[in-house]
């Protein structure tokens, strides 16, 4: 397989057909094509079918696909390794966290990381496990920092505990079931979750049916933090999230907290990277910032 077969496939899994792909790369039409028949030809099936509806990645194609993104993305950050030993300047990096992590320790980590590496490109999105996955196995992501059971990620993930996160219930100020302590006091009550998987809102409805006491009836799914919060401070709709992230005087400003009781066991948060794979230099210092400042602020159960 060659290099330049393997950007033909990416290219075209990224830009939705072979006409946009080849105006990207800057190549005619039939020089991108006659790259991919020669790659189908090499790995001896058809990775892609061409229909009226536009190409469409057979159960091959998807596999070559994922791991042509990983060599990719590995000969990238070789190459730009090799020119930071060779004097040259700038580091990239692209991450994903929790917005827990964004709040108690990513503001003080990157004015470190900032202070060995001059104008760093850091890449930074949302700690959710249903994106945040592929990404870190096809490469496009150097690590993450997320809510996680290590014992449900795919096996080329690999998980390293950094402590436990508890949780909390919560809705705006004032909120008419403020005052509530038993789930039974919550039985009416209108809620906005994140149910991305592991997320603590998906963590809670599996606890809520193993304890038998149900799922709530009236449940807006939600997977964004800001959203979230904006219903919560601006309706009566509850919600459960990180202890740490409500009581932060930004993010959980017209937010309190509800002591209901029982609540579900802590989360676990972790460094998740992709196993067998080392890290960059610059991502390996970053990572190692964030799990060192986590551990050392105060506990974030």
């Amino acid at each position: 397989m060659k290099n330049h077969q393997l950007k033909a496939l990416v290219q075209v899994a990224e830009s939705g057909s072979i006409r946009a792909a080849a105006r990207v790369m800057n190549l005619c039409q039939s020089a991108l094509t006659k790259s991919l028949r020669e790659l189908e030809e090499e790995v001896g099936v058809e990775l892609l079918l061409r229909s009226y509806k536009g190409i469409e990645f057979t159960d091959a194609g998807h596999i070559l696909l994922t791991r042509a993104r990983l060599a990719l993305s590995l000969l990238d950050k070789a190459q730009e390794e090799i020119a930071l030993q060779q004097g040259g300047a700038g580091v990239r990096v692209s991450i994903a966290v929790t917005p827990l992590v964004g709040i108690r320790v990513l503001p003080q980590v990157l004015l470190e990381f900032e202070r060995i590496h001059t104008a760093p490109r850091i890449n930074l999105s949302e700690g959710f496990l249903t994106t945040l996955i592929p990404q870190l196995i096809d490469g496009r992501l150097d690590f993450a920092v997320a809510l996680a059971d290590s014992a449900s990620l795919p096996f080329e993930l690999a998980f390293e505990a950094i402590g436990p996160v508890a949780s909390a219930v919560a809705g705006r100020r004032d909120h008419p079931l403020a005052g509530a302590r038993t789930w039974a006091e919550l039985s009416d009550a209108k809620w906005v979750l994140n149910l991305t998987a592991g997320s603590q809102g998906n963590n809670l409805l599996n606890w809520l049916n193993a304890q038998g006491i149900g799922e709530p009836r009236d449940t807006i799914r939600c997977d964004s933090p800001l959203l979230m919060l904006e219903l919560m401070q601006r309706t009566d709709r509850l919600s459960i999230g990180p202890a740490l992230l409500f009581s932060d005087p930004l993010i959980g400003q017209g937010i309190q907290r509800i002591d209901v009781q029982p609540l579900p066991r802590p989360m676990e948060l972790g460094l998740i990277t992709l196993r067998g794979i080392p890290l960059s230099r610059a991502a390996r210092q970053l990572a190692s910032m964030i799990v060192r400042h986590l551990r050392h602020s105060p506990p974030i159960a």
